[in-house]
């Protein structure tokens, strides 16, 4: 599972880019308790959300051309500028070219052989979020895609990620987990996008950590968000519910199954 003990290719960080950001900070705030930190005048209003005073995910007003309300997951890399490279030797692309980020790390948004957007974060003095897998903050992730196969390739010629196939009722599961580590470091899936008939476009989904799921669907509607698909129950996993933000950033949370020892 998802940790602070960030590996190569791992996610490291999150980033919701937002229509809205005061109305995202009220969401995020009423639903996992966050607060929210400026990163400073020079950071164009981009800042921190964090529970007990340690960050979980960053945030910022986007405008329309800058693309819908969207959460952006970064994986960890070691050289920001050799990895947009080999996306684009994969036929990916790169949306934002690699940058420092004031000494705190250097940053690139690129995008799969699908298009769908990622980012990626070559650590500096920030290594990445400070707290995952706990309640409130992020402990797996998600790409819904039409062809597994094509994004694996895609991802393993960029990350050296590696994949296999979980068996479930109903179907098998694609798991992801860093070049050479075992299952335990499994950190994804990568899902049909027709097991998303909400969607018609690939896309990263971002999983949070939750006590209560149920819970956190009723709060959610309460705050004005919208539920994609009702908490369901998946044996072994744990209690699981696809949302959106009230600008329609989607995410999904989950209460997780305890573990077998």
């Amino acid at each position: 599972m998802l940790t602070t003990r960030f590996v190569t290719g791992a996610p490291n960080w999150l980033d919701v880019g937002t229509s809205d950001i005061d109305g995202a900070i009220s969401f995020y705030g009423g639903l996992f308790g966050w607060q929210f930190q400026s990163a400073g005048p020079d950071a164009g209003g981009y800042g921190f959300f964090q529970l007990d005073g340690k960050t979980v995910a960053g945030g910022m007003q986007t405008t329309p051309e800058q693309g819908p309300p969207s959460w952006t997951v970064y994986f960890q890399t070691p050289d920001a500028q050799a990895t947009a490279k080999a996306a684009e030797q994969a036929k990916g692309a790169v949306l934002m070219q690699p940058m420092d980020v004031m000494g705190e790390g250097h940053m690139a948004i690129l995008a799969d052989e699908a298009s769908v957007p990622f980012g990626i974060w070559q650590p500096g003095r920030t290594k990445g979020l400070d707290v995952a897998g706990d309640p409130g903050s992020l402990c797996w992730v998600e790409l819904y895609t039409q062809d597994i196969a094509a994004a694996a390739a895609f991802y393993n010629s960029v990350f050296g990620w590696e994949t296999s196939a979980m068996p479930f009722p109903g179907g098998v599961y694609t798991c992801i987990n860093p070049a050479g580590a075992d299952e335990e470091a499994m950190f994804g899936g990568v899902v049909p996008l027709a097991d998303d008939p909400t969607e018609a476009d690939a896309y990263w989904l971002p999983y949070f950590e939750v006590t209560d799921a149920d819970a956190v669907v009723s709060k959610a509607q309460e705050l004005g968000g919208t539920v994609r698909v009702p908490a369901t129950d998946m044996e072994g996993v744990g209690r699981m519910a696809k949302l959106a933000d009230p600008y329609g950033a989607r995410f999904a949370v989950i209460k997780s199954a305890p573990q077998q020892s």
